[in-house]
């Protein structure tokens, strides 16, 4: 994913996100609706995180130093993860607080016409910042489904972006459905139950991210797919018999360490040897930009070992 697609959809987001909360806000004053309340907060946490994202993505760019020789890029990793915490802290404890509240205290909802206006309107702007998160993703998503791209993105902040923005856009909807019903029915109760509902949705969201974000954080290498175009390229090289074993990973989202044994014959000389890795980090680098640390260890194959030894043992 290009930092600049990640940082136009974040952008995008955080403009919406502020306006919208501050519009929700002036809604709650004026119809103590908790549900309202609970979106206020929810756009309020949006920004928060969407801020995150973008300190993350400018902490990530620095450069590497002794202390820390691979850089930083994993920063990107660790603030998408503080951002999927702080979606659950702030925006679904506190909905489902406000709503369980709300519940036990049925409150009629004050000039309702302020919540609608509102609401329909965060809708309008959420969908603008929804689509700018869908434009920016298909252009790296490729013949991947929604899922799998959420699932197996190196980098987190468009992944992260869309359920944001997918969460509010549902979240919204919540919350008109829990003021219409509120007001046609005369019962508060339904207030609490769309609140409520945004709360579970906040809660589920921020677990997908968390669960995601904690595994690049881990480590996670490159696609299965990925890694036997790797070992192709590899195997393709002059002198290199075949890859013993290779290990992956993304020490940032467009930074992949690739270290592997490859077999040499036992009768290829140094210089022989130096220029196959040689070439074979060339042609890993032209097929894969983001393969930006590669280590090569040449080794002779157990089989090769053993012929090598009985070719130069005399017979007794």
């Amino acid at each position: 994913m290009s930092a600049s697609g990640g940082t136009k959809a974040i952008v995008a987001a955080l403009a919406a996100n502020l306006g919208i909360a501050a519009s929700k806000f002036v809604a709650f004053a004026f119809t103590g609706s908790s549900s309202m309340l609970a979106e206020s907060i929810h756009s309020l946490a949006d920004s928060g995180n969407q801020g995150l994202l973008l300190l993350g993505g400018k902490r990530a760019a620095r450069e590497r130093t002794p202390k820390h020789p691979f850089g930083y890029g994993r920063e990107r990793y660790f603030y998408a993860f503080v951002v999927a915490v702080v979606l659950f802290t702030v925006g679904a404890v506190f909905s489902l607080y406000e709503g369980y509240h709300k519940i036990s205290h049925p409150e009629e909802i004050k000039a309702p016409g302020w919540a609608f206006g509102v609401l329909i309107v965060a809708i309008i702007m959420e969908t603008f910042s929804f689509r700018t998160a869908i434009k920016e993703s298909n252009l790296v998503r490729g013949d991947k489904s929604w899922v799998s791209f959420i699932r197996h993105a190196k980098a987190p902040e468009l992944p992260v972006v869309l359920l944001e923005d997918l969460g509010a856009l549902v979240g919204l909807i919540l919350a008109l459905f829990g003021v219409t019903m509120a007001v046609v029915t005369g019962d508060g109760v339904w207030d609490g139950i769309g609140t409520i509902s945004i709360g579970v949705l906040l809660a589920v969201i921020a677990i997908i991210l968390a669960v995601e974000t904690k595994s690049l954080l881990v480590g996670e290498g490159a696609d299965p797919e990925q890694e036997e175009r790797i070992i192709a390229a590899l195997e393709s090289v002059d002198h290199v018999d075949h890859v013993i074993h290779i290990r992956t990973q993304y020490v940032g989202p467009e930074e992949l360490l690739i270290a592997a044994k490859i077999a040499v014959r036992h009768d290829d000389t140094a210089a022989d040897v130096a220029r196959a890795i040689d070439a074979a980090e060339a042609k890993i680098r032209a097929e894969f930009p983001v393969a930006r640390l590669i280590y090569l260890e040449p080794a002779l194959d157990e089989a090769h070992r053993k012929d090598a030894v009985a070719t130069e043992t005399p017979a007794s």
